[in-house]
């Protein structure tokens, strides 16, 4: 029972995708985005609401 542990191989199998960063900053700069334009429709329903009410 002094065998070795199982190689498990530390490489990708398949080679790695060249466009992998350029997706994922697509997807932050998405989610940047939408945050954005979520603050925004929120400060939008605010003063909206604030102003219906005082005047």
């Amino acid at each position: 029972m002094d065998r070795p542990p199982p190689y498990f191989p530390q490489s990708q199998l398949s080679p790695p995708d060249e466009n992998r960063y350029k997706k994922f900053k697509a997807v932050i700069a998405l989610i940047i985005i939408g945050l954005i334009a979520l603050l925004g429709g929120v400060g939008y329903g605010v003063y909206y609401l604030i102003s219906r009410l005082i005047g």
